[in-house]
């Protein structure tokens, strides 16, 4: 999507919701593609969900971190269990090993959203294989006030792609994945599926990428997206 077609649908979505966090998030304009990266905020997300689909599977976990040109803040990092209804699929249970135990305490999302949003606000979201995560944002935003997440996003998995195609260097599809490209770019290994340690390798990822491509003379937003 374009940016002018995204920033006019941001400004439609604000004058149709009533007062919500979601319509406060579409106050803020999204940033430029033309603004050079290292002038722009990012916020590195990661979901931990019951599965892949937004329409019937439910998010378990939020992670985030803010990253401000070059640096990723530290400080800002935020990890939420949320509340699901019902119990855990076992197998998404193996995998991030969050018990239904520890979901039953978590947060509702309807209260861990709004935090998230105002990090979101006026930033662009940091994601590997970011369908998942503006997938079930999205879903989410919808059932709770009325209307779909729209968000300007870098998918580090789809620039790591267009580099490697870029190169003709061949790849398989396992050499995608975060922790993967993370070790590519000798990067620390931080915890597997756990949604801080994920944003968090996702960060680091992006830094990595901007770093190896940017030249000394910087490089536009657009060139991420």
């Amino acid at each position: 999507m374009s940016g002018f077609l995204l920033e006019q649908r941001r400004r439609a979505r604000f004058r149709r919701l009533d007062d919500c966090p979601l319509r406060e998030y579409f106050a803020w304009p999204f940033p430029r593609a033309s603004r050079d990266y290292r002038d722009v905020e990012y916020v590195a997300v990661d979901l931990e969900t019951t599965g892949l689909n937004p329409q019937v599977d439910q998010i378990l976990s939020i992670g985030w971190v803010v990253v401000t040109g070059n640096r990723i803040r530290l400080a800002t990092a935020r990890h939420r269990l949320v509340k699901v209804e019902g119990e855990i699929p076992a197998e998404s249970a193996v995998i991030h090993q969050i018990t239904d135990d520890e979901a039953a305490a978590g947060l509702a999302l309807a209260g861990v959203l709004p935090e998230l949003l105002w990090a979101l606000s006026g930033r662009i979201l940091i994601a590997h294989h970011a369908r998942i995560e503006i997938g079930f944002l999205g879903a989410a935003c919808k059932r709770l006030w009325g209307q779909r997440l729209l968000v300007r996003a870098v998918d580090t998995q789809v620039v790591a792609r267009r580099l490697l195609e870029r190169r003709h260097i061949p790849f398989k599809a396992g050499d995608l994945r975060l922790h993967a490209l993370c070790e590519r770019y000798n990067l620390p290994r931080h915890g597997a599926h756990n949604a801080l340690s994920d944003a968090l390798s996702a960060a680091e990822l992006f830094l990595a990428q901007a770093a190896h491509r940017d030249s000394g003379h910087g490089m536009k937003l657009a060139d991420f997206l």
